[in-house]
């Protein structure tokens, strides 16, 4: 069993969990359900802002701790002053310690989309995701059979949240392509190794239609890589680490970003 059955398999007894402790009913009451989405794929087409997703990250299964200390509040307000498009806060406790609490303290202090970083299974995911207040969320097809990413993304669209789904390969990527999505994410960590490398990005740029805006997700550790992707039609990029493994990452990603507007 690799790290993402071993995470999946938890998922699935975790949702049943949560269900009974939070009906959905009760999510449905939150003061963020019938609130409009702010939206991701606009955001990254935008041609005044960085493209870059900031992302809230405590620790990982790879890394283990990266960044105990910082606070959602104020990492979260700093990415979005440094310039990033959009903000991705890790939810999953048990492998990253995240919480619904740190994407609603996102939501609440920042007015750029928020992306809910986790592993959707079941619908009633979704409704909590809409119920703390993220306006897009991620489905991994790597954990996911494609009739059920791609009703869990058409559930997601009924809801008003926009969806991004995450690929490894091309294999993933055809399988799984369908009129529900709104971003596709190529993620460059291979998630039998952990090896990183963009050139899985650029392998599957042509393959990902001009209809959903691509984004590359690990491994973007400077601006130059950036640089790079752009040229093969990259529009949004996930940097979290590279932000997070220091002491102040809002301080990092305004430093970094700064820069890549002025090689850009």
């Amino acid at each position: 069993m690799d790290i993402l059955d071993k995470i999946i398999a938890h998922k699935i007894k975790e949702v049943e969990d949560r269900k009974s402790l939070f009906p959905e009913k009760l999510l449905e009451q939150s003061l963020y359900f019938d609130g409009q989405s702010v939206s991701l794929k606009k955001y990254l087409l935008r041609e005044d802002m960085s493209g870059i997703i900031a992302e809230f990250k405590r620790k990982s299964p790879s890394k283990g701790m990266i960044n105990s200390h910082a606070k959602v509040e104020k990492t979260t307000i700093g990415y979005m002053q440094a310039g990033a498009s959009a903000l991705s806060v890790l939810t999953d406790s048990e492998f990253f310690g995240g919480s619904s609490e740190d994407l609603s303290t996102a939501r609440k202090f920042n007015f750029c989309p928020v992306l809910r970083k986790d592993f959707i299974v079941d619908e009633y995911q979704i409704v909590e995701a809409k119920s703390i207040g993220a306006d897009a969320i991620l489905l991994i097809a790597a954990a996911l059979e494609p009739q059920k990413l791609k009703s869990l993304a058409a559930f997601a669209k009924r809801l008003g949240l926009e969806v991004l789904m995450e690929v490894h390969n091309k294999e993933e990527l055809d399988n799984n392509l369908n009129e529900h999505l709104d971003v596709v994410g190529v993620n460059n960590r291979n998630l039998k190794t952990f090896e990183v490398s963009t050139d899985i990005s650029k392998a599957l740029a042509s393959h990902i239609p001009d209809e959903f805006v691509r984004i590359s997700e690990s491994g973007i550790s400077n601006p130059e890589t950036i640089i790079d992707l752009k040229t093969y039609g990259y529009k949004g990029f996930l940097v979290g680490e590279t932000f997070m493994k220091t002491a102040r990452p809002e301080v990092t990603a305004r430093e970094f970003i700064k820069e890549l507007m002025v090689k850009s």
